[in-house]
């Protein structure tokens, strides 16, 4: 719906560049307490104005355009936006360093404008903006299922999402144009959500061109689906499907790329990591004297098994042999306690990276056991993969009950949905957007 509703997203930016402005004015004030000069503002706005434009960038990358942000409490707003600003000043801080063709060094501001960015863009984004919505725009529904029953329940209790289904209808029933003709002048709607793929609904959009004419606009409820939740309804995918999104011949160049993103960021991290392995490794052989560093068996691109590297968190090596319960009799130890929460313990992954085995974003591998009971439970399992497994993914983010040392078919129907949006979606936008997604969680994890 990000495209649906531009004017909206149109006054957010609009919003965002002017309290960025005022935040720098702000600033200067607070450094000295004193009222800047008009020379001495302008003096700084040039510089910051080309760092504005970056940031812009930045908040885009972290989702913060997208539908779900714009509609987030501000509870979440504001960790969503204090990563981004911490992002924003330390390119900033790059910026000023590396590129010192201006009069100004603003390095003792940056801070300062940090706080003062962070709570002024809030501002505007928690409470200003939301006044500058009109009434939710109305949409009749048409569909049947979990997905239609899903949105539903998502716009009415989303209170501030732009539009509110307000009356829907089923494919199945007689005289489905009039029906939707009715409804959208009854409530004077100006969308429909429609099952494109419903015969129905197909047979019936010859008799609904009038409605386009005045203005009603078609919005198909299986992609509208995907935006909101971020994940693809598992009882879409069929071989249809697969033929019409899935596809490995377009993303040769997207591949390319990424795998130089990947060698690039593991090279300059696997070493800089190494700080870390002697506290690490003591800690582990302190605990219990076991080994620190394990290679676990996982499935790769195209079902190629590789070893995957990790400190061990447990008591024992995990192989992903489970008993019948589905579950391991091994422990998380202290050590790992504290290591996964950081996600310390897959710091060695990153020479998993450099060889190619692993990417920095991608769904993440199972063991070959998991995966040939999966394969047997869940249709089209094989599909992710199709791409290169990763450090972390849309699953990883969006999921909070993935299975974690067990087996779970229904909890990795739910993963696989997510991973197949990723399959579907996959750019580098969305890769660096799932990357700042991931230093958020890490963020807030440590602070909890």
């Amino acid at each position: 719906m990000v495209a649906t509703f531009r004017p909206r997203t149109a006054i957010l930016f609009l919003g965002d560049v002017f309290f960025f402005t005022l935040a720098l004015w702000l600033t200067l004030y607070l450094r000295s307490f004193v009222l800047p000069t008009g020379e001495q503002f302008l003096l700084h706005l040039f510089p910051f104005s080309l760092l504005f434009a970056v940031w812009v960038g930045i908040f885009f990358i972290a989702g913060l355009y997208e539908s779900r942000y714009i509609i987030l409490a501000r509870r979440a707003l504001s960790e969503a936006l204090m990563v981004a600003q911490v992002i924003n000043v330390c390119i900033a801080a790059l910026f000023f360093f590396f590129i010192p063709l201006f009069v100004i060094a603003p390095k003792t501001i940056l801070f300062i404008y940090l706080i003062v960015s962070f709570f002024s863009v809030l501002f505007w984004r928690g409470w200003l903006f939301p006044m500058f919505r009109r009434e939710r725009e109305q949409a009749v529904m048409v569909g049947e299922g979990t997905e239609a029953k899903e949105l539903s329940v998502a716009f009415r209790d989303a209170h501030r999402a732009p539009v509110i289904i307000v009356e829907s209808l089923n494919p199945s029933t007689p005289g489905l144009s009039e029906r939707i003709k009715k409804a959208t002048i009854e409530h004077h709607a100006r969308f429909v959500i429609a099952d494109f793929d419903h015969p129905a609904v197909s047979a019936a959009f010859p008799e609904l061109y009038n409605l386009v004419v005045r203005g009603v606009r078609f919005m198909d409820l299986p992609a509208v689906y995907e935006e909101v939740f971020g994940r693809v309804p598992l009882s879409r995918v069929d071989s249809r499907w697969v033929a019409r999104n899935v596809s490995s011949s377009a993303h040769v160049l997207y591949d390319t790329l990424k795998r130089i993103i990947d060698i690039a960021v593991s090279t300059v991290l696997g070493p800089v990591s190494l700080i870390l392995y002697p506290f690490i490794i003591f800690a582990i052989k302190v605990e219990d004297g076991g080994p620190a560093i394990i290679s676990m068996p996982r499935v790769g691109e195209g079902g190629r098994p590789f070893s995957f590297y990790k400190f061990r968190s447990m008591s024992g090596n995990d192989k992903g042999e489970y008993g019948v319960d589905g579950t391991t009799k091994l422990r998380v130890t202290r050590v790992g306690r504290f290591l996964r929460a950081g996600r310390l313990d897959e710091l060695p992954q990153l020479w998993n990276v450099l060889r190619g085995n692993l990417s920095l974003i991608g769904p993440r591998p199972e063991f070959p056991p998991l995966v040939a009971l999966y394969e047997k439970e869940i249709p089209y399992y094989s599909l992710r993969h199709l791409i290169k497994p990763g450090l972390s993914g849309s699953a990883q983010l969006y999921y909070h009950g993935d299975p974690h040392h067990m087996a779970d078919v229904e909890a990795t129907r739910m993963k696989f949905s997510y991973d197949l949006f990723y399959l579907k979606h996959r750019s580098l936008t969305l890769d660096l957007s799932i990357i700042l997604k991931t230093v958020r969680r890490l963020l807030i994890k440590s602070n909890s």
